[in-house]
Protein backbone atom coordinates (compact mmCIF):
# COMPACT_ATOMS: atom_id res chain seq x y z
CA UNK A 1 0.00 0.00 0.00
CA UNK A 2 1.37 3.24 -0.44
CA UNK A 3 2.82 5.37 2.54
CA UNK A 4 0.43 8.82 3.27
CA UNK A 5 1.69 11.64 4.55
CA UNK A 6 -0.06 14.82 5.86
CA UNK A 7 2.08 17.81 5.36
CA UNK A 8 1.92 21.06 7.21
CA UNK A 9 3.84 24.63 7.10
CA UNK A 10 3.32 27.50 8.45
CA UNK A 11 7.01 29.07 8.62
CA UNK A 12 5.58 32.70 6.76
CA UNK A 13 2.36 34.90 6.15
CA UNK A 14 1.59 31.28 3.90
CA UNK A 15 0.18 28.56 5.83
CA UNK A 16 -0.76 25.15 3.71
CA UNK A 17 -1.30 21.67 4.06
CA UNK A 18 -0.89 18.86 1.36
CA UNK A 19 -1.72 15.02 1.42
CA UNK A 20 1.20 12.96 -0.22
CA UNK A 21 1.04 9.39 -1.03
CA UNK A 22 4.70 7.93 -1.79
CA UNK A 23 6.19 11.33 -2.52
CA UNK A 24 3.68 12.69 -4.77
CA UNK A 25 0.88 15.96 -3.77
CA UNK A 26 -2.64 14.21 -4.41
CA UNK A 27 -4.49 17.12 -2.40
CA UNK A 28 -3.57 20.45 -1.43
CA UNK A 29 -4.75 24.08 0.71
CA UNK A 30 -2.91 26.99 0.88
CA UNK A 31 -3.68 30.98 1.46
CA UNK A 32 -1.26 33.51 1.83
CA UNK A 33 -3.01 36.41 3.54
CA UNK A 34 -1.06 37.53 6.05
CA UNK A 35 -0.62 35.25 10.23
CA UNK A 36 -4.26 33.65 9.41
CA UNK A 37 -2.72 29.91 10.20
CA UNK A 38 -4.85 29.69 13.63
CA UNK A 39 -8.24 30.05 11.98
CA UNK A 40 -6.93 28.20 8.45
CA UNK A 41 -4.83 25.14 9.72
CA UNK A 42 -6.98 23.19 11.15
CA UNK A 43 -9.68 23.46 8.77
CA UNK A 44 -7.26 22.96 6.03
CA UNK A 45 -6.33 19.41 7.50
CA UNK A 46 -10.00 18.02 7.70
CA UNK A 47 -10.55 18.97 3.82
CA UNK A 48 -7.40 17.23 2.52
CA UNK A 49 -8.17 14.29 4.56
CA UNK A 50 -11.74 14.28 3.29
CA UNK A 51 -11.24 15.14 0.29
CA UNK A 52 -8.53 12.46 -0.50
CA UNK A 53 -10.91 9.92 1.27
CA UNK A 54 -8.94 9.00 3.99
CA UNK A 55 -9.59 8.82 8.06
CA UNK A 56 -7.30 10.56 9.98
CA UNK A 57 -6.12 7.14 11.80
CA UNK A 58 -4.95 5.92 8.01
CA UNK A 59 -2.17 8.55 7.55
CA UNK A 60 1.07 6.70 8.05
CA UNK A 61 3.00 10.36 8.85
CA UNK A 62 2.91 13.79 9.79
CA UNK A 63 5.23 15.93 8.98
CA UNK A 64 6.00 19.71 9.45
CA UNK A 65 8.27 22.49 8.30
CA UNK A 66 10.38 23.03 11.02
CA UNK A 67 11.90 26.70 9.80
CA UNK A 68 13.64 29.19 10.17
CA UNK A 69 10.89 31.69 9.53
CA UNK A 70 8.06 33.37 11.51
CA UNK A 71 8.28 32.52 15.55
CA UNK A 72 4.42 32.26 15.86
CA UNK A 73 3.90 30.70 12.66
CA UNK A 74 5.40 27.85 13.02
CA UNK A 75 4.67 27.40 16.34
CA UNK A 76 1.09 26.45 15.18
CA UNK A 77 1.97 24.58 13.33
CA UNK A 78 4.22 21.77 15.12
CA UNK A 79 1.91 22.85 17.82
CA UNK A 80 -0.68 21.05 15.31
CA UNK A 81 1.52 18.77 14.34
CA UNK A 82 2.06 17.36 17.58
CA UNK A 83 -1.11 17.08 18.58
CA UNK A 84 -1.84 14.92 15.95
CA UNK A 85 0.83 12.29 16.45
CA UNK A 86 -0.14 12.52 20.17
CA UNK A 87 -3.88 11.83 19.02
CA UNK A 88 -3.08 9.25 16.32
CA UNK A 89 0.05 7.18 17.54
CA UNK A 90 1.69 8.34 14.18
CA UNK A 91 5.63 9.16 13.44
CA UNK A 92 6.31 13.43 13.31
CA UNK A 93 8.94 14.40 10.45
CA UNK A 94 10.07 17.36 10.24
CA UNK A 95 11.20 18.89 7.27
CA UNK A 96 14.07 22.25 6.54
CA UNK A 97 11.98 25.27 5.35
CA UNK A 98 14.54 26.25 3.33
CA UNK A 99 15.14 22.96 1.47
CA UNK A 100 11.33 23.19 0.69
CA UNK A 101 11.91 26.47 -0.82
CA UNK A 102 14.58 24.81 -3.31
CA UNK A 103 12.00 22.44 -4.40
CA UNK A 104 9.09 25.51 -5.54
CA UNK A 105 7.96 24.79 -9.03
CA UNK A 106 9.36 27.79 -10.12
CA UNK A 107 12.85 27.19 -8.82
CA UNK A 108 12.80 23.61 -10.49
CA UNK A 109 12.26 25.08 -13.93
CA UNK A 110 15.04 27.51 -13.83
CA UNK A 111 17.53 25.00 -12.35
CA UNK A 112 16.21 22.64 -15.54
CA UNK A 113 17.44 25.80 -17.80
CA UNK A 114 20.48 26.47 -16.01
CA UNK A 115 22.31 23.42 -14.77
CA UNK A 116 25.07 25.42 -12.95
CA UNK A 117 23.01 27.66 -10.57
CA UNK A 118 23.82 27.77 -6.75
CA UNK A 119 20.43 27.83 -4.91
CA UNK A 120 19.94 30.73 -2.26
CA UNK A 121 16.53 30.57 -0.13
CA UNK A 122 15.96 33.59 1.68
CA UNK A 123 13.32 34.25 4.35
CA UNK A 124 12.36 38.20 5.33
CA UNK A 125 14.00 38.74 9.16
CA UNK A 126 13.03 42.08 8.85
CA UNK A 127 14.81 45.33 8.03
CA UNK A 128 17.96 44.34 6.28
CA UNK A 129 18.65 40.60 7.59
CA UNK A 130 17.38 37.33 6.40
CA UNK A 131 17.32 33.86 7.64
CA UNK A 132 18.99 31.70 4.54
CA UNK A 133 21.52 29.28 3.55
CA UNK A 134 23.44 28.14 0.14
CA UNK A 135 22.66 24.31 -1.51
CA UNK A 136 23.68 23.10 -4.91
CA UNK A 137 20.62 21.63 -6.93
CA UNK A 138 20.88 18.02 -5.17
CA UNK A 139 20.12 20.00 -2.17
CA UNK A 140 23.49 19.45 -0.50
CA UNK A 141 24.50 21.92 1.69
CA UNK A 142 26.50 24.69 0.51
CA UNK A 143 26.42 27.37 3.13
CA UNK A 144 24.64 26.44 6.10
CA UNK A 145 21.24 28.04 7.39
CA UNK A 146 21.80 31.29 9.06
CA UNK A 147 20.42 34.87 9.56
CA UNK A 148 21.96 37.14 7.86
CA UNK A 149 22.34 41.11 7.67
CA UNK A 150 22.49 41.83 3.86
CA UNK A 151 24.80 44.57 2.14
CA UNK A 152 25.70 45.00 -1.55
CA UNK A 153 29.27 42.72 -0.68
CA UNK A 154 27.20 39.65 0.89
CA UNK A 155 27.47 36.59 -1.37
CA UNK A 156 30.64 38.08 -3.03
CA UNK A 157 33.08 34.77 -3.01
CA UNK A 158 30.34 32.96 -4.00
CA UNK A 159 29.11 35.08 -7.17
CA UNK A 160 32.33 35.42 -8.23
CA UNK A 161 32.49 31.93 -9.16
CA UNK A 162 29.17 31.08 -10.24
CA UNK A 163 26.00 31.71 -10.89
CA UNK A 164 23.19 32.36 -7.63
CA UNK A 165 19.92 32.03 -7.87
CA UNK A 166 17.81 33.59 -5.01
CA UNK A 167 14.50 33.66 -4.08
CA UNK A 168 11.88 34.05 -0.99
CA UNK A 169 10.39 36.83 0.48
CA UNK A 170 13.63 38.21 1.76
CA UNK A 171 15.11 38.32 -1.88
CA UNK A 172 13.83 41.35 -3.19
CA UNK A 173 15.60 43.85 -0.59
CA UNK A 174 18.73 42.11 -1.88
CA UNK A 175 18.28 42.53 -5.44
CA UNK A 176 17.34 46.33 -4.68
CA UNK A 177 21.16 46.79 -3.38
CA UNK A 178 22.74 44.20 -5.84
CA UNK A 179 24.39 44.69 -9.31
CA UNK A 180 26.14 41.64 -10.31
CA UNK A 181 25.38 39.66 -14.01
CA UNK A 182 25.78 36.21 -11.69
CA UNK A 183 22.68 37.00 -9.46
CA UNK A 184 19.43 35.63 -10.77
CA UNK A 185 16.34 36.89 -8.73
CA UNK A 186 12.99 34.82 -9.01
CA UNK A 187 9.69 36.53 -7.33
CA UNK A 188 7.01 34.91 -5.67
CA UNK A 189 9.27 31.90 -4.24
CA UNK A 190 6.87 30.70 -0.59
CA UNK A 191 7.36 27.91 1.18
CA UNK A 192 4.46 25.60 0.76
CA UNK A 193 3.41 22.56 1.90
CA UNK A 194 2.62 20.50 -1.39
CA UNK A 195 6.61 20.82 -2.17
CA UNK A 196 7.18 19.05 1.11
CA UNK A 197 6.25 15.53 -0.43
CA UNK A 198 9.28 14.24 -1.60
CA UNK A 199 11.75 15.43 1.56
CA UNK A 200 9.02 14.19 3.88
CA UNK A 201 8.89 10.80 2.05
CA UNK A 202 12.62 10.21 1.86
CA UNK A 203 12.88 11.07 5.64
CA UNK A 204 9.77 8.35 6.37
CA UNK A 205 11.42 5.98 4.06
CA UNK A 206 14.76 6.36 6.23
CA UNK A 207 12.44 6.22 9.50
CA UNK A 208 14.19 9.94 10.51
CA UNK A 209 11.48 10.39 12.98
CA UNK A 210 11.92 13.47 15.82
CA UNK A 211 11.05 12.42 19.51
CA UNK A 212 7.86 14.03 19.55
CA UNK A 213 7.69 15.26 23.43
CA UNK A 214 11.38 16.78 22.70
CA UNK A 215 11.09 18.26 19.12
CA UNK A 216 11.28 22.39 18.78
CA UNK A 217 11.11 24.31 15.38
CA UNK A 218 14.13 25.47 14.34
CA UNK A 219 13.71 28.81 15.58
CA UNK A 220 17.40 30.35 14.15
CA UNK A 221 16.93 33.15 16.59
CA UNK A 222 14.71 33.56 19.77
CA UNK A 223 11.98 35.54 19.80
CA UNK A 224 12.00 39.33 20.93
CA UNK A 225 8.82 41.13 21.94
CA UNK A 226 8.63 44.52 21.08
CA UNK A 227 6.65 47.40 22.79
CA UNK A 228 4.85 50.00 21.58
CA UNK A 229 6.20 53.66 21.78
CA UNK A 230 4.20 55.57 24.37
CA UNK A 231 2.75 58.75 22.85
CA UNK A 232 3.67 61.69 23.98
Amino acid sequence: MATTILNIETSTTMCSVSLAADGVALVSRSINEGYSHAEKLAPFVDEVLKESGLKPNQVDAIAVSQGPGSYTGLRIGVSLAKGLTYSLDKPLISVPTLQIMCLHPEVKKQVNHHKDFVLCPMLDARRMEVYTGVYDIGLKTIQEVQPMILDEHSFSDLLSKEGVLFFGNGSPKFKEILSKDSAYFLDDVWPCASDMVMLSQMKFDSNAFENVAYFEPFYLKEFQETTPKKLV
